[in-house]
């Protein structure tokens, strides 16, 4: 009786597994033994997919919003130009009144000035001192506002600044009418104080202006620093009909002055305008940025709360994306600095010996200083049009390659040559090598400031326009620092 019971066991036991292959066949169509891998139009199954997906499902979304007004947008434009040209200019009008300076701190024991006579100790080392404040003044504000400048509205950092700007320069136009002979050291402080809070605001300003133009399409990145080449074309112009009408010390400087206030109003009344445009206001209040969408059903929020948070940026985070470019950026400044303007201004013309008008008066300033702002102007120009090259890498190449031209402008002309040798004699290849390197500071300097938003999201393009800021005032603290040795190398 055992033995039958186990023999219907086993023969039922054979029947289900005769049935599960005869259903397992006709499942993968009767081909089982010629199934070596799983058909293609049989869903696959994976578990890594299936949890991905799960935790994109409970992760927040991040999504990008955009609708952008069109009114204002050119109103927008051209003020960027404006704040471009005005970052810069009022400095170089400051500096560029050389002669009112020496006038100022000359030697009031001799009755007038001549040519020849000795520089005071104070003529000698206002060059030096006005270079040295300004510098590190403004490199450190601009490395604070980069890592401290979100915390400050930008209507302060803006307005401020430019009211700042403004009342300096009035005072120091003030002081032209004032006679400083009989206290010369104290009105020496008070300049270099001056100096300190100028290039303090101009550096916030500067830094600010750079991050929110990142906030904007590229082509007001390029507006911006178009501007400010445009401001060096303005201040070339200016000493050349200074020189033209060759006017005294301090008429020259109080056109220079008044010319600077009257830009920094014209900043200021422009910046109001701008900042009312619905434009302006999509652009830096919210439009076009990521927020963060909660995962959570309506039903976990409380009524009437917002489920939209917006990102918060963090240095570490936006620098580590920009290394390339912001070390690009460095090594560009710290190359043009190098060489331009203290090495480049002692070269001479190849008819020096003639002491013509155009050799002796406007050879320098037409080749040094016109040529060059023209040259950086339109190659800012030429890379906001082009926008080539994208990648980061191909844009290093070329800043290591444009370093090769620094050998070849202190074996220039020069009647100051003691140790190196004078290779390049022409003017016209002086003329050119002028052109090439300015036209190459102004395009790479454009690429690098367009890319460098480019490479982060929407929410840190404002921290990594100042970043980029900071650099560049660094790539400009160092060339100069090496300028100091090129120029004994002569």
């Amino acid at each position: 009786m055992q033995r039958e019971e186990d023999q219907q066991r086993l023969l039922n036991e054979q029947e289900e597994e005769e049935s599960e292959q005869q259903y397992d066949e006709s499942m993968l169509g009767g081909e089982q033994e010629n199934v070596g891998f799983v058909p293609a139009f049989l869903p696959q199954y994976n578990d890594d997919d299936d949890e991905r997906c799960l935790l994109e499902r409970d992760q927040d979304e991040i999504v990008q919003l955009t609708n952008a007004p069109t009114s204002g947008a050119a109103l927008t434009y051209c003020v960027f130009y404006l704040l471009g040209v005005g970052t810069m200019t009022p400095w170089n009008f400051f500096i560029t009144a050389e002669d009112y300076w020496k006038y100022k701190f000359r030697n009031t024991t001799l009755n007038g000035t001549q040519p020849d006579e000795e520089l005071t100790p104070l003529q000698k080392s206002l060059t030096c001192d006005l270079a040295l404040t300004a510098t590190i003044s403004g490199t450190t504000f601009l490395l604070l506002n980069a890592v401290y400048g979100h915390h400050v509205s930008l209507r302060t950092k803006m307005l401020g600044t430019l009211l700042t700007i403004l009342v300096l320069f009035g005072i120091t136009t003030g002081f032209v009418e004032v006679n400083t002979d009989h206290w010369q050291e104290q009105f020496f402080l008070i300049t270099l104080i001056i100096v300190v809070i100028l290039n303090i605001s101009a550096a916030t300003m500067s830094g600010a202006l750079y991050g929110v133009a990142g906030l904007f399409p590229s082509e007001y990145m390029t507006a911006v620093v178009s501007g400010q080449a445009l401001g060096g074309i303005i201040t070339a112009l200016a000493l050349l009909l200074v020189l033209a009408f060759d006017t005294g010390p301090s008429a020259t400087a109080f056109v220079f002055f008044i010319m600077g206030a009257l830009l920094i109003l014209g900043c200021i009344v422009c910046y109001v305008l701008m900042s009312r445009q619905a434009y302006f206001k999509y652009y830096l209040a919210g439009g076009d940025k990521f927020k963060v969408i909660s995962a959570l059903p309506p039903s976990h929020s409380r009524e009437g709360e917002e489920t939209g948070v917006a990102l918060e940026p963090t240095f570490k985070q936006v620098l580590g994306k920009i290394y390339v470019q912001a070390s690009c950026l460095i090594l560009l400044y710290a190359t043009t600095l190098s060489v331009y303007p203290a090495v480049t201004v002692l070269m001479q013309s190849e008819h020096s010996a003639d002491h013509s008008e155009w050799t002796d008066v406007y050879y320098l300033p037409v080749v040094n200083y016109l040529f060059f702002n023209c040259g950086d102007y339109f190659g800012r120009l030429l890379a906001g049009w082009l926008e080539r090259p994208k990648d980061q890498y191909t844009t290093l190449l070329w800043t290591v390659v444009r370093t090769a031209l620094v050998p070849c402008f202190l074996c220039s002309n020069s009647s100051e040559h003691q140790f190196l040798p004078t290779l390049v004699k022409h003017d016209y290849t002086f003329m050119a090598m002028v052109v090439i390197f300015a036209l190459s500071n102004g395009y790479l300097t454009n690429i690098l400031l367009i890319m460098a938003p480019r490479s982060v999201k929407q929410h840190e393009k404002e921290l990594a326009g100042s970043i980029m800021a900071a650099c560049l005032s660094v790539g400009m603290v160092t060339g100069s620092l090496v300028s100091l040795a090129f120029v004994q190398m002569l």
